[in-house]
């Protein structure tokens, strides 16, 4: 009887067989590596961090006040055809949670209640909206917070965007106005 003859390994085969161990516990270590990153957002997002990576405390609009942070101290993010935009999240006071209809936010003093900007979203403790950044906004715009009250009252504040997201107004100098 033959044998049938054995063809000599090629070096990849060798090479797989040799370190297929290591090469898998490479693969299990690598996303440790992204953990703490994905902790610190899950983190974030829960609440348990505060509202955002930049809180600007609290701002009194009229007889309430809000608690307003960017989510994000980076650049806007493109959205498609919609524009840039920028994630803020805000808090309203716990005493007048049961006296606040709605909350807005704007770039630029808006004109009247129909043009207030967009609106906050979620729980009173914590809302959120994303607010679209024009690529003709001036760096030395002010972001305006409106209040909308259940009795029909509206109260405004603004913020310089400058306080407000010093990473949007970083990038709106280096669009130089396009």
């Amino acid at each position: 009887m033959s044998k049938a003859a054995v063809a000599p390994q090629s070096p990849l085969s060798r090479f797989w067989h040799k370190w297929r161990f290591h090469l898998n516990i490479l693969l299990l270590l690598i996303p440790l590596g992204f953990m703490p990153k994905y902790f610190a957002d899950q983190a974030l997002f829960r609440g348990e961090n505060g509202l955002g990576e930049r809180e600007l405390g609290e701002i009194p609009v009229g007889p309430w006040s809000v608690q307003l942070a960017e989510l994000r101290n980076e650049a806007p993010v493109a959205d498609g055809p919609a524009g840039y935009f920028k994630v803020f999240n805000a808090s309203i006071c716990k005493t007048c949670i049961d006296q606040v209809k709605a909350v807005y936010l704007r770039i630029g003093k808006p004109r009247s209640l129909r043009a207030a900007g967009t609106i906050f979203f979620g729980p009173p403790y914590r809302m959120g909206t994303s607010l679209p950044i024009p690529l003709k906004t001036r760096p030395d715009a002010e972001i305006w917070i409106t209040l909308e009250g259940w009795d029909g009252s509206m109260h405004q504040a603004s913020v310089p965007l400058a306080k407000a997201s010093p990473a949007t107004v970083a990038w709106l100098t280096k669009q130089g106005g396009k």
